[in-house]
């Protein structure tokens, strides 16, 4: 699938396109986001919403759960296990409205999450995600 591409990719699609971005993230990156779990989703939940104040659920393509690596702790055994979150409908009316390759959409917004994940600033998130599109 390429950059033409003009179907709607389904969830094990984005899901490739994901792991395909994380696996080109430089090793420093890549060793601490293995137990990340990735989840596709086609909205978030009314609550994952409302909490974050969004009324309009296509506004939301993606969303890093848990704790960034400088705030983890032995005293947070038993937390649930540090998630991205990538909502593919968001994602998809996204990729229609700006043209931009599914490809380079997904891993923008995939970066962006782990971003959050090691708690990055926005600059540092370009720098990676410069490294990991080809």
């Amino acid at each position: 699938m390429s950059e033409g591409q003009t179907f709607a990719p389904d969830a094990d699609r984005l899901e490739a396109i994901a792991r395909a971005t994380i696996a080109k993230l430089p090793a420093e990156f890549a060793a601490h986001i293995g137990d990340v779990v990735l989840r596709i989703e086609d909205f978030a939940d009314d609550e994952t919403l409302a909490e974050m104040g969004i009324e309009n659920p296509f506004e939301l393509t993606g969303l890093y759960t848990g704790r960034p690596i400088g705030e983890k702790s032995v005293d947070l055994s038993g937390a649930l296990p540090d998630m991205i979150h990538l909502y593919r409908r968001a994602i998809l009316d996204e990729w229609v409205e700006t043209g931009v390759s599914i490809e380079a959409l997904v891993a923008h917004v995939v970066i962006h999450e782990i971003g959050h994940h090691f708690g990055l600033s926005d600059a540092d998130m370009h720098a990676l995600e410069e490294m990991a599109v080809d």
